[in-house]
């Protein structure tokens, strides 16, 4: 996992790297990602180093989303995408690479290879209501 010193998205917010900015405020650096999967990929990041979405707070949080929101409407006056993915990833078993929150905005076109699957188990209500209950008394 990056820490702070290495992290390479640090060291674009310090401008250390180079990277084609589309957006910046005082908390988000918005940049086109350099592997590209479709024409547009922007990377929407928050320029404070936390190495995931559970080291966010609610600010940081609604300051990413609201820059992502932003650059996704312009991505899809730019591109005219037929449709536009959002996609986040915490921990290598999620497929994060880049231990530096990030959202990815990723223009998608039918056919373009790009696939997100799941097995789905479909339990029982009850079931459904007693983890949804586990998670409310986590979230105090």
């Amino acid at each position: 996992m990056d820490s702070k010193a290495d992290c390479v998205f640090c060291r674009i917010v310090k401008g250390e790297l180079p990277a084609s900015i589309v957006y910046e405020d005082g908390e988000v650096l918005a940049f086109m990602d350099m592997g590209q999967v479709n024409p547009g990929h922007v990377l929407v990041t928050l320029k404070e180093h936390a190495a995931d979405v559970f080291g966010l707070d609610d600010a940081q949080s609604a300051a990413v989303f609201r820059a992502a929101a932003r650059v996704a409407r312009a991505v899809r006056d730019a591109f005219q995408p037929d449709g536009l993915a959002l996609y986040q990833a915490n921990g290598t078993a999620a497929g994060q690479t880049v231990f530096h929150f990030h959202l990815h905005v990723l223009p998608r076109s039918a056919g373009d290879g790009i696939q997100l699957a799941w097995r789905t188990s479909n339990p029982p209500r009850a079931k459904l209501d007693d983890d949804a209950a586990r998670i409310r008394t986590k979230m105090g």
